[in-house]
């Protein structure tokens, strides 16, 4: 599980304070603690210990039919015919199953199988990988912390600067453009209780 021992090291790489707000990536520019995602460090703490639940049931009904066989039941969409494989808006994209940031625009790229790749997540608390043996391989699969959704894979193959490259269903994602993220994490930031 490289791609697991990897996630963990870049868990503990992403610094609270990046230097330079221009920085190409999900890091950004904090006037206090804050993560990679902007939002303040407790916020992201509490997101990342609250459960996201539902019944079975409950699922089918906020779901749509392939958003609840990929995100629920660990599907796959097809490639190269799903959402954002081809989608070039800057914003973030959040889990299908919940409010959770997961994946940001500026650490997209052209993977060339048809699916969305990052080279990372946003908020590393935010995704968990765990080993997929399905299909007669081992592969490390990726899904939301939060609310359990499956999202995909990850794998070592992906470009600077971590190598790594997170190959991920549309199905299980909603897109919200950037001016709209902004605006969600000053939201959540002003609504949050002092350290």
């Amino acid at each position: 599980m490289a791609a697991a021992s990897a996630l963990r090291a870049d868990t503990d790489m992403k610094s609270s304070n990046h230097p330079d707000p221009a920085a190409k990536g999900a890091l950004c520019a904090a006037d206090g603690p804050k993560s990679a995602c902007g939002l303040p460090s407790n916020v992201v703490i509490d997101m990342s210990k609250a459960a996201v639940t539902h019944t079975d049931a409950e699922w089918r009904a906020l779901l749509t039919p392939e958003q609840y066989r990929v995100a629920r039941l660990q599907g796959t969409e097809p490639s190269f015919h799903n959402a954002y494989w081809d989608n070039h808006e800057d914003g973030v994209y959040f889990s299908v199953c919940s409010d959770t940031p997961l994946f940001d625009s500026r650490d997209k790229f052209d993977s060339g199988t048809g699916w969305p790749s990052f080279t990372r997540p946003i908020e590393p608390r935010f995704v968990q990988v765990q080993s997929d043996t399905s299909l007669g391989m081992v592969r490390d699969e990726v899904h939301c912390a939060t609310d359990g959704a499956h999202l995909g894979h990850v794998f070592d193959d992906g470009p600077p600067p971590t190598g790594m490259r997170y190959c991920i269903n549309s199905a299980s994602l909603r897109f919200m453009p950037r001016k709209q993220y902004d605006a969600w994490v000053a939201a959540r930031a002003a609504a949050a209780p002092a350290n």
